[in-house]
């Protein structure tokens, strides 16, 4: 197995894929380069930098490309659907910038209660200035969270055991083990002094709608896309003081490369906290996302784990079709499972999945994951299977 590194990987990622037996590749290929060399590959890593189109992954199709992985959260730069036409599986490494992106927003949510960055910069060119300054506490405030997943609740940890913040939020599918008060999405807005968005996707979450419901002291935290936000709306609540500030990391256009010139008319505001896009830019984050994203992608060329699949359901559960177990203690011995295989399709019974395992030497138990529920009928022609011990349902 052969995976390309495209945009590198720290040294811990690359030594789990070489644990697992995977050969690594990390020179850097240009548009050209790829399509020309993709088909070589198991699997494509990428962050953000290389772009997988539609003509990248029909290359790569051609060949023995079953993978992509992208070293990050967003997967904005791969043509998700075009994988799926051509049966490739996309996987993303979500967890590894977790605590980064959440300590980020309390940075964010500090400097723009306390105008450090802009006294930061007055100090930078030799003016002292205190009073315009002052600022407000976190303690003891509402911190409304949009969007509470792994994010979110982790910030909300931060924030009540930091600064005793009040937590409420809305998410569509709330975990009421996340120790969040989940209130509807215009509570939200109506009563926290802050809030923080953590959706992702193209939506518009806030718009001018949300930015009149909101406190006049509020302040807005995104460190989820640019686009969740109606940013001329935005620009014109923040303008006319209609809230109190904005802190972002993100936009909805960015500089493509580095020292590119950044345009956003966000800049021309002073009740605003800008930095570039740095949320799971930490040493830390780093290591972990290269080793998350190694770990998930070895695994599914090494044993087929669907875990981290985006364009696949990481668990059959996901795809909300019933489904019927079918248990099979047998020898563990070629031919086995293509006798168990005849006698169900013969019936008409689709297998959705089969884990199997080795439960003692020369045996193993199958788990048959089914679309139909087996009759008795079926059962007794199982048992009478050549090398099938027992059946189970």
């Amino acid at each position: 197995m052969k995976v390309l590194l495209n945009d590198g990987l720290e040294a811990q990622g690359l030594k789990v894929f070489h644990d697992a037996g995977i050969e690594t590749d990390t020179r850097k290929r240009d548009l050209t380069g790829l399509l020309a060399d993709i088909g070589q590959f198991d699997a494509l890593v990428v962050r953000s930098a290389t772009k997988v189109t539609r003509e990248v992954i029909e290359a790569g199709a051609k060949g023995n490309l079953k993978i992509i992985g992208r070293a990050g959260v967003g997967y904005d730069n791969i043509d998700a659907t075009a994988a799926s036409e051509y049966g490739i599986v996309v996987k993303i490494a979500p967890y590894g910038s977790t605590n980064a992106v959440a300590e980020l927003a309390i940075d964010l949510m500090l400097g723009i209660s306390r105008n450090t960055p802009q006294a930061h910069h007055s100090l930078k060119n030799g003016v002292w200035i205190k009073k315009k300054f002052e600022g407000t506490e976190l303690a003891y405030k509402t911190l409304g969270i949009i969007g509470c997943g792994r994010i979110g609740q982790k910030l909300a940890q931060i924030a009540k055991r930091g600064f005793d913040m009040e937590i409420i939020g809305y998410d569509l599918y709330p975990n009421q083990e996340s120790g969040i008060k989940y209130v509807s999405k215009e509570e939200v807005l109506k009563a926290a002094d802050y809030i923080s968005i953590h959706t992702g996707g193209k939506d518009i979450i806030i718009g001018e709608k949300e930015l009149s419901q909101m406190k006049s002291t509020a302040f807005i935290i995104n460190t989820s896309r640019g686009n969740n936000i109606d940013q001329a709306a935005l620009y014109n609540a923040l303008k006319e003081k209609k809230i109190g500030g904005y802190a972002t990391d993100v936009y909805r256009e960015e500089p493509k490369t580095e020292g590119d010139p950044f345009n956003d008319p966000l800049k021309e505001l002073d009740n605003v906290v800008l930095s570039s896009h740095l949320g799971a830019s930490t040493v830390e984050a780093q290591v972990e996302t290269s080793t998350e994203i190694a770990r998930v992608l070895s695994g599914y060329l090494n044993c087929g784990d669907f875990i981290n699949a985006v364009n696949a359901s990481e668990n059959i559960q996901v795809e909300e079709k019933p489904v019927f177990t079918l248990f099979i203690h047998h020898k563990d011995v070629p031919g086995v499972f293509a006798n168990i295989d005849k006698v169900l399709a013969e019936n008409n019974i689709n297998i959705r999945a089969n884990y199997s395992r080795q439960i003692s030497t020369g045996h193993a138990i199958s788990v048959y994951v089914l679309h139909h529920i087996v009759t008795p009928e079926i059962v007794t022609q199982l048992k009478a299977t050549p090398n099938v011990c027992n059946v189970k349902y």
